[in-house]
This record gives C-alpha cells, sequence and structure tokens, in this order.
C-alpha cells in the first residue's frame, strides 16, 4: 500500500521534476488549495463570530483578521511559486501535451488575483461610528454604500469565487503535469471534501451574514441597510436573536 500510494499518478511517465518545479507545486498547492479557501470561508461564514453578543456587539473583525492573512500569506507563496517555474532553466521531464490547460489556468488565477489585491485597495472608505470622516461626520464609502463600494464588493465577491474556482482545475492539472505521487492527490481530494461538507454545514447554519449589517446593526435608518446586499444567497437579518446568540434570519 505505501508503494502504491508514493508510486506517480501515471506509472507510464517518471516523477523528475526538479527543485524548481517541485517547489512551485508545493507553494500554489498550500496557496490555493488551504490558504485561499480557509479566508473565503472566513469571510463568508463567520462576520457574526460563533457566540457574539449581536447586535449588542458590533463590528468583530475576528473574521478580517483571519481573511487578510490567509490572503496575504497566499499572495506570498504565489509570487515565491511563479518566480520559481518562470526561473526553471531547461525543460521539465513529466510535461504532457497538455500542460498548456495547466498554463491557460494558472495564468488565469494569477490575473484574477491581480485584480482581486488590486480591488482590495480601492475600497474606499469606512465610515461610521467608528471610523469617521475628517470633518467629523459618518459619511465613508462603506458607510453610505456609495456606487464605489458597490463596484468594489461586486468585483472582488465575484472575482474571489472564480479565481477559486478556477484554482481547482490548476492545482489538478499542475498535480498531472509533475505526475504526483497518488498521496498526493488523495491528501489534496479529502481536504477539499472536507471543505465542500464544512461549507455545506456552513451554509445550513450559519448562512452568509450581511458585512454591512454585521459591521453596523440592522437599523433600518442606517444608509446602507436602505440597499440590497451583494453577493451569492448574502442574508439580511433582524436585531432578533436565538438563544445560541445568533441572529435570526
Amino acid at each position: 500500500m505505501i508503494e502504491w500510494l508514493l508510486g506517480p499518478i501515471d506509472p507510464a511517465r517518471i516523477h523528475d521534476v526538479g527543485l524548481h518545479v517541485s517547489w512551485h507545486a508545493r507553494t500554489m498547492v498550500v496557496a490555493w488549495g488551504v490558504l485561499v479557501p480557509v479566508g473565503v470561508l472566513a469571510a463568508r461564514y463567520f462576520k457574526v463570530f460563533p457566540g457574539q453578543d449581536w447586535p449588542r456587539k458590533l463590528d468583530d473583525r475576528r473574521w478580517w483578521h483571519a481573511h487578510r492573512l490567509a490572503h496575504m500569506s497566499a499572495g506570498l507563496l504565489m509570487l515565491a511559486g511563479l518566480w520559481l517555474i518562470l526561473s526553471v532553466d531547461g525543460p521539465v521531464a513529466s510535461l504532457t501535451h497538455l500542460a498548456w490547460l495547466h498554463h491557460a489556468f494558472g495564468w488565469s488565477v494569477i490575473c484574477l488575483s491581480v485584480t482581486q489585491f488590486s480591488s482590495a485597495w480601492l475600497r474606499g472608505s469606512k465610515g461610521g461610528p467608528t471610523a469617521p470622516a475628517a470633518d467629523g461626520s459618518l459619511r465613508g464609502d462603506h458607510f453610505d454604500m456609495t456606487p464605489r463600494r458597490l463596484i468594489f464588493e461586486a468585483v472582488h465577491k465575484t472575482g474571489g469565487f472564480l479565481a477559486l474556482g478556477l484554482s481547482v482545475p490548476a492545482v489538478l492539472t499542475g498535480l498531472w503535469q509533475a505526475n504526483g505521487p497518488r498521496w498526493m492527490w488523495l491528501v489534496l481530494g479529502l481536504w477539499w471534501l472536507a471543505l465542500l461538507v464544512l461549507t455545506w454545514v456552513l451554509e445550513r447554519s450559519r448562512g452568509a451574514f450581511d458585512t454591512y449589517q454585521a459591521i453596523w446593526g440592522a437599523d433600518e435608518h442606517l444608509p446602507g441597510n436602505g440597499k440590497e446586499p451583494i453577493g451569492y444567497a448574502v442574508h439580511r437579518h433582524s436585531a432578533r436573536l436565538r438563544s445560541s446568540g445568533t441572529p435570526h434570519p
């Protein structure tokens, strides 16, 4: 069994990729197979943290710190992986005639990543009671949900899910080109299966909490609460609390 697990996925080819390609694969798998999904889960399901006394306690930023740390770490690993593959000297022995598929998926993910990081810098001012403007008013792109903020949220959320989706075939085609051993496919498959199950559980039990209400509450007089939330299956909530401390839809 151990010998079978250590063997390459395609016995007809050798598993000989060299130092740069092997570390390119490792950095990209950790970045896109582990860190990015964790950051997405944190942002989608933990804007109101388990046990948080919402709406009496607002703007719990643990989800934000986890999201930012995971994706900044993934970005650094992605840059390292990109440098590693671009600095390869000579052909890679295990590449097949379908290598162009991995290149297409990989470069698509990288381009979307640039869009994601760029859009994060262009998200605008926060505003509201905890981040008032220089003149002392509550005005801010996020608090007022200005067109700039609306565009940012649409681009950032859509681009994030698209990049995450494309990263799966990018990783799988990369493993195929490297002729990775069977244990890598098995571990990665089980990890992704666990993430899918966790996503299903969280979607049913918590759902995607609206960022605006997580930060400022459900007061209908707040400017952002008069606009539809952006994103797939993002829910607005009332201020009533379940006995568990989580909000009622």
